[in-house]
């Protein structure tokens, strides 16, 4: 019996096909529907192999209805979607896709940071409903982001990536993380100081840090008070590091300027959150490493830890 994986979405063929060759291989049958719960714990049953997407929930409840799995492997860098202590207890190792998506994580913050600053999915949309009726001495005015200051909270790979563009637009970069960068200070000129401190001084605050049980409700009432009224909040990272009503009450209130989302505590995100009814927030649906040449490198990095775990070898990337 050749060892068995199950894939939670219909992934690339130049990928998935390698597999097929040596393995077991069954796929859910949708690219961008979830996998039913009683779906994903029927085929677990049999699995040697979990191949997962970050809005697939891998709790107990999953370790405990395989009783063959060897490996998680999620595509995705961050794996709260995980539960690490019961794969710890039943011996299963977790792998992510670190590096490959940086660049394109970056890219997509910083246009996140631009789109939000400068008001573009509003005006596009002002466009395609023909409610531009007029050039206005102050319409669709926002905020400039050459020559501004940049706060990241959470400088890693991609911080530091964000940061390096930041440069390009002559930009102070400030950060705070769980321990400093001195190379990177050094190189490239980022500025550390505490989270209070970046709050109250930066016009843009970038949230890249990773989710944990430290950084859940991270930024919250008390955090966006310290935010100047002027300023923006972007976060690319995970929902729920930013507490959702306390940002809407703060946007709302008109305590801080704007705040671009490419993440929510649920996704995808309900149609009647209040949120989605200001004007002041950009949202995209959670696509910062969607390029095809990030996806197809995470599937890559997701398909050789499955190889080397099902044929007795160490991955990279292991998480636990």
């Amino acid at each position: 019996m050749k060892p068995r994986i199950f894939i939670t979405r219909i992934l690339d063929e130049q990928v998935v096909k390698p597999l097929q060759e040596r393995f077991d291989v069954r796929m859910w049958e949708s690219t961008d529907v979830k996998v039913p719960r009683e779906v994903l714990l029927e085929e677990v049953a049999e699995a040697d192999a979990l191949w997962c997407v970050t809005a697939d929930s891998i709790d107990s409840e999953v370790f405990a209805a395989a009783p063959k799995l060897k490996i998680v492997a999620n595509m995705a860098v961050g794996y709260n979607n995980i539960d690490l202590e019961a794969a710890k207890e039943r011996g299963v190792i977790v792998t992510n896709t670190p590096g490959v998506l940086t660049e394109t994580t970056a890219d997509l913050a910083f246009g996140l940071l631009l789109a939000t600053a400068r008001r573009m999915m509003e005006a596009e949309n002002d466009v395609r409903t023909g409610n531009w009726t007029s050039w206005a001495p102050m319409g669709y005015t926002g905020m400039d982001v050459g020559g501004a200051t940049l706060g990241i909270v959470g400088m890693g790979r991609i911080g530091e990536a964000v940061a390096r563009r930041a440069k390009g637009f002559n930009m102070r970069v400030l950060y705070h993380n769980r321990s400093r960068k001195m190379d990177a200070e050094v190189e490239h000129g980022f500025e550390y100081v505490e989270l209070d401190t970046l709050l109250k001084e930066v016009d843009f605050v970038l949230i890249l840090t990773p989710y944990t049980p430290e950084t859940v409700g991270l930024i919250g009432e008390r955090e966006l008070g310290l935010m100047k009224k002027t300023a923006v909040l972007i976060n690319v990272a995970r929902g729920g590091i930013v507490d959702e009503v306390a940002l809407y009450n703060a946007l709302q209130a008109g305590d801080i300027w704007a705040a671009g989302l490419d993440v929510f505590e649920t996704e995808p995100v309900p149609l009647d959150h209040p949120l989605l009814t200001l004007p002041n927030v950009t949202v995209l649906p959670h696509i910062g490493s969607a390029s095809v040449k990030a996806r197809l490198g995470m599937m890559t990095l997701n398909a050789q830890a499955i190889t080397a775990v099902l044929e007795g070898r160490e991955p990279e990337n292991r998480v636990v």
